[in-house]
């Protein structure tokens, strides 16, 4: 006879802080953290131990409580370096964003993005995304809120990372006198890669090489890779990069910005969905 044990603890489904969700997210630092929401009582299945012990026609057996699972993605999550500017990017804030201005372009680019979640298989290769489009149309929102739903909904391990930032964390290895070798292998290696920004910097040889670093040993790894860019797909067309005095959209692709060889790896690991619409700044 197999013990029957009480369901595990849940968050509330009309708690007005969490939304039942069972996580709220706060801004701490430069990060965005996501803590367990007090509407979780205690667990009665483990009695809060965070371990269950049955016994069955085998004998006694030990394992981990269900209600483990929630806290165990909160641990993901706030590994994932997320942007404390992001804490409240989710689908459903970037859905009501674009509903709320009449925004058919975006809401386009969010079923699309929300088609892809919804194929996602944690168990097989899966087919990465960049989104492109002008500046302030929300790209790094939905990332993170893809990133946030793929952590939530599959238990699956992200990493965010701005190019930008990326470029002075190894300057400041550099300084300090350590080796690049345990960041680039860490983005190379998590399952899921958020990058913000591809295309942006001075293409100087070095940059270009750390790019091509990146995106190659994801590619030869087969990791999903996710991406925001300004600039749209294409191949290289030798055009001149954007100046400050540039009012215009930049003629560069992002073929040019990231060299022949990453957009060609690019084409075949992720597919582009371009966001298009209002500035969300400017609203």
């Amino acid at each position: 006879m197999t013990t029957e044990l009480p369901e595990a603890a849940a968050p509330q489904p009309d708690c007005p802080l969490c939304r039942g969700e069972g996580v709220v997210f706060e801004q701490i630092g430069e990060f965005t953290v996501a803590q367990l929401c007090t509407c979780i009582p205690e667990c009665q299945r483990c009695g809060g131990s965070g371990r269950v012990v049955i016994t069955t026609d085998e004998g006694i057996q030990t394992g981990r409580c269900r209600c483990q699972m929630l806290p165990d993605r909160a641990g993901l999550f706030n590994r994932a370096k997320i942007p404390a500017r992001f804490h409240d990017a989710s689908l459903v804030s970037f859905s009501r964003g674009a509903t709320q201005v009449g925004d058919d372009a975006k809401f386009k680019a969010f079923v699309e993005v929300s088609h892809w979640l919804s194929q996602f298989d944690p168990n097989r290769e899966n087919k990465g995304l960049v989104l492109h489009g002008k500046v302030g149309r929300g790209k790094t929102h939905l990332m993170v809120a893809l990133l946030r739903s793929l952590v939530f909904q599959h238990g699956v391990e992200v990493r965010f990372v701005e190019f930008s930032r990326l470029l002075s964390l190894l300057k400041e290895g550099y300084s300090s006198g350590r080796s690049d070798t345990a960041l680039l292998g860490e983005l190379a290696n998590v399952p899921i890669l958020g990058i913000d920004e591809l295309g942006k910097g001075r293409l100087t040889d070095w940059e270009l090489q750390v790019i091509d670093e990146v995106i190659s040993r994801r590619y030869n790894c087969m990791r999903t890779t996710l991406g925001t860019s300004n600039f749209k797909p294409g191949n290289f067309t030798g055009a001149e990069p954007p100046n400050a005095a540039q009012t215009t959209a930049p003629t560069q692709t992002l073929g040019d910005r990231v060299g022949d060889r990453v957009y060609s790896r690019l084409k075949q690991m992720t597919g582009f969905v371009e966001l298009g619409g209002l500035d969300f700044r400017e609203l």
